[in-house]
């Protein structure tokens, strides 16, 4: 009898366990479900197959509430075991982690549980990083499991500027580099693994710099803290942006699904809640903003473009739509906006001052014939005021610690990648420098090469169409489908997409029987995508691109991953097919021509275009303005603005689009409305812009001037510094006359290996000729020993300093204090900083912290004394 009621009482164990309720809230759970029903019926239930996987009620809600927000791309191009998986992972560390029953369901639910953090290809991380952290930070509080996570992550991958598109975590581990987005976005899925409740936040554009950044905001204990992905510091909410992030306009994080948080919602979609965390960071206000239209009638539902200045545009850092009476809101760092509303191909602009304006009225009162006039205007980013939390000396020196050693063990994984000495004997040379830029996936490409030896030209030119994230990441099945489809089209990439499974000989396959005449009239191919793909009728869904296979599979897409399907589609029956690298237009070339792929017409035909001229005199400081340095431009389509993305170069590299190589002679456009944006930022961070509006007729040549604001003052003495001052150099001190001379110099303090400071010296780089040119020293001062020995190991980095260029070691910090003394520094400690100063002890410019274009503004003050 004993044994039979103890059988029972476990049943009802386990059947109440089984019977557990991912989400609580009755509501929000039948809300979930029918989001999901809606989404099957969408898709198709044939991409939900939970056939054999013993699925736990709680399992299959935590599934449910997946799906009824994923993508359409997560749902189709992974399978469900996929999900599930990452689901029982991701409810384990309710358990097996002490903080497991902390944290609230909301936070779990959004914040933990889903895999996708931004737009990067999904994995199996989550596993593989639960199975390295959980035993690492056993014993931990959440705060301290936080900085541990984040020591590991460091251990792994540091910063490298790269393109656009997002590695996954584990490419991020096998290449050991990442830009910001990849380093956050692995940092996220570290802590997520082991259940710490983790986003992704970002500023879209900063305010006083050209740049954007994105970090971490992980929950411990009631509370949300940050830091900087990759970058451990001592205590959390520090970081090198702390002053950066002070001067925003604005911060946001996406939640999966449908948030219902304390933050301002800034955007609510069928996949995501975007919120505004600005609030965390600055000192913010509030603007109400009301839309109308010729009449002074309230416009509903127009869309309203909260946009920063940077990298010479006004980009649209946030959108939302306005309400029934036409008016909406944003809370913002106090500084200035361009705020752009549209609706039916109308729109309307103005600058708004957060801080002083509390509220603004924009008039729909122009349309791509009826356009504004030329305007100047000037544009100040907030001021900095940000809160340092307190760092003991024992702390930080343990932390030094830390990161050498973690830096030798990344250092150590690194060594193992071929280099040109280790490479210098290979029997194939030309395919050398693939092999060495493909990084963690050197073997791949390298068996790849190895493989194909007998067909190596066809290899290499395949190769050859690679970008550098491409070769380190690509995998073989992929390089093979594409070496191996009958196409001479060789590129497997179209933009920035995910490329996750192979399809040219897919295509080759179902496209059989009308191979040929697609290739013989590609407006065919046109057709047959426009009968028989459907579009997701939802236009805000996040566009995460699918797989080509998957959108001939589900029939269903949207338009980006259309655009990108007809690319590849085409190119596997070898019709030469493009996206125009400027404008973004989908293209096939028919009879020597560019062809305009236009899915909601039956006739293709190729766009009427005019010509682009600009004039500019050069002015000694500035002889060729830049593409997204000095100014840039975008089309008016349906009364938004759509950027002409010109080449941009290499990231760091220089090169790319100038007034010089690209519009003096004139640069063909398609026929429009455009607005030119110039802009000259000043060494506060503000910036002197100018706006000018124009048509490109139909085989007619526009010629406009290239107005770039300048500063009408003179050089002012901002400061005073002792040029007597003493640094060591080769173990002796000496002044800073002894080693300058008289006259003008630059001295610069030094944070060695950090973001900020690397930015700051390839950007010099990048002015070294005019700097040479100018002729004075630049002194540039370590905090002590072992951050030069440090710089060192680096120096490979900066090839290209100024040729009088002059090292030292600001040993007792006694320079760095005065310079902060005198200039009334608010944050003594932000590296790094600069100073044009004179032997007379005057200085004339100083520049601390983060900026871009830090070579520019010493060139400009330079030429001015």
């Amino acid at each position: 009898m004993k044994r039979i009621l103890l059988s029972l009482l476990l049943a009802t164990v386990s059947f109440t366990a089984y019977a557990q309720h991912f989400i609580t809230d009755t509501a929000f759970r039948q809300k979930v479900e029918n989001a999901f029903h809606a989404k099957m019926k969408l898709i198709g239930m044939k991409f939900y197959d939970t056939h054999g996987l013993r699925v736990s009620p709680e399992e299959e809600e935590a599934l449910h509430f997946l799906y009824a927000y994923m993508p359409i791309a997560d749902a189709t191009d992974y399978p469900t075991a996929y999900h599930l998986n990452n689901v029982r992972t991701a409810l384990r560390t309710r358990t097996a982690m002490a903080w497991g029953k902390t944290v609230p369901e909301l936070l779990f639910r959004h914040f933990v549980l889903p895999m996708r953090v931004n737009n990067e290809p999904l994995d199996s991380s989550r596993a593989v990083f639960y199975r390295e952290l959980s035993g690492r930070v056993k014993g931990l509080s959440m705060k301290d499991a936080i900085l541990e996570v984040n020591h590991w992550c460091h251990e792994r991958v540091t910063y490298e500027p790269s393109d656009a598109r997002t590695s996954s975590p584990l490419q991020s581990i096998r290449t050991g580099r990442g830009r910001c987005g990849e380093e956050s976005t692995f940092t996220v899925a570290a802590l997520r693994s082991i259940g710490i409740p983790a986003r992704q936040v970002y500023t879209p554009r900063w305010a006083h710099t050209d740049d954007n950044h994105a970090w971490v905001e992980a929950w411990a204990d009631g509370k949300w803290y940050f830091i900087g992905a990759c970058e451990p510091e001592a205590v959390l909410n520090l970081a090198w942006f702390n002053e950066p992030a002070s001067r925003a306009m604005l911060m946001h994080t996406r939640a999966f699904g449908d948030y219902e948080g304390p933050e301002e919602v800034m955007l609510r979609t069928s996949n995501f809640t975007e919120i505004n965390l600005i609030d965390n960071y600055g000192s913010t206000a509030r603007i109400d903003f009301k839309i109308v239209d010729r009449e002074g009638k309230p416009v509903d539902d127009a869309r309203v473009d909260f946009k920063i200045y940077n990298y010479a545009e006004f980009y649209t850092a946030a959108s939302k739509y306005t309400d029934r009476k036409g008016e909406t809101f944003l809370s913002a760092g106090k500084g200035d906006m361009i705020v752009w509303a549209s609706k039916d191909n109308q729109f309307g602009y103005a600058k708004a001052s957060f801080g002083k304006d509390k509220s603004v009225t924009i008039r729909l009162l122009y349309n791509e014939k009826n356009i504004p006039r030329e305007t100047d205007m000037d544009i100040v980013p907030p001021a900095q005021n940000a809160a340092l939390p307190s760092v003991t000396k024992a702390q930080r020196e343990e932390n030094a610690r830390r990161l050498a050693y973690e830096d030798s063990v990344r250092h150590a994984y690194i060594a193992t990648f071929p280099t040109e000495e280790t490479m210098k004997n290979y029997r194939y040379p030309a395919a050398t420098p693939y092999i060495i830029k493909a990084r963690g996936n050197w073997k791949t490409i390298k068996a790849f090469v190895e493989k194909y030896a007998g067909r190596q030209e066809r290899a290499l030119r395949l190769l050859s169409t690679l970008s550098d994230k491409d070769l380190r990441d690509m995998p073989m099945d992929i390089l093979e489908d594409n070496m191996n489809a009958r196409s001479s089209q060789l590129c497997p990439r179209v933009e920035s997409e995910m490329i996750l499974a192979p399809y040219k000989r897919f295509f080759e396959k179902v496209f059989a029987k009308d191979s040929a005449r697609f290739r013989k009239n590609p407006a065919l191919l046109v057709e047959w995508i426009r009968k028989n793909i459907r579009m997701n009728p939802d236009g805000q869904a996040m566009r995460i691109p699918q797989t080509p296979t998957s959108v001939w599979k589900s029939r269903i897409t949207d338009w980006r991953s259309r655009d990108i399907f007809f690319v590849d589609v085409a190119r596997s029956l070898d019709i030469e097919a493009r996206m125009d690298a400027v404008t973004a237009k989908i293209q096939y070339r028919q009879g020597g021509k560019w062809v305009d792929v236009d899915f909601e017409s039956e006739a293709q035909q190729t766009a009427k275009t005019g010509r682009l001229v600009l004039s500019f005199r050069p002015d000694g400081f500035l002889d060729d303005p830049k593409y997204y340095s000095h100014f840039t431009i975008s089309k008016i389509v349906n009364g938004r603005t759509w950027l002409m993305t010109f080449d941009e170069g290499q990231l760091d590299m220089g090169g790319g689009a100038t007034w010089s190589n690209t519009f003096r002679n004139g640069s063909t456009l398609d026929e429009g409305t455009y607005l030119l944006v110039t802009g000259q930022r000043m060494a506060d961070g503000s910036v002197l812009a100018h706006s000018r509006f124009f048509r490109i007729e139909p085989g007619k040549t526009t010629t406009l001037p290239l107005d770039i604001r300048q500063e009408s003052e003179g050089v002012k003495v901002i400061g005073s510094f002792n040029s007597e001052d003493l640094f060591e150099k080769d173990g002796g001190n000496v002044s800073i006359l002894s080693q300058t001379g008289r006259g003008y110099y630059v001295l610069g303090i030094l944070g060695v290996g950090q973001e900020p400071t690397n930015h700051a010296l390839h950007d010099i780089e990048k002015m070294k000729d005019k700097l040479d040119k100018w002729g004075r020293p630049f002194v540039l001062l370590f905090k002590d020993e072992t951050e030069a020995r440090k710089f060192q190991t680096q120096k490979g980095e900066f090839p290209n300093l100024p040729r009088k260029t002059i090292f030292g070691i600001d040993k007792d910090g006694s320079i760095q204090k005065e310079i902060a003394r005198e200039m009334k520094l608010h944050n003594a400690g932000q590296l790094p900083v600069f100073i044009i100063a004179d032997t007379f002890n005057r200085i004339v410019f100083l520049s601390q912290g983060y900026t871009i274009g830090l070579g520019e503004q010493l060139v400009k003050t330079s030429s001015r004394l």
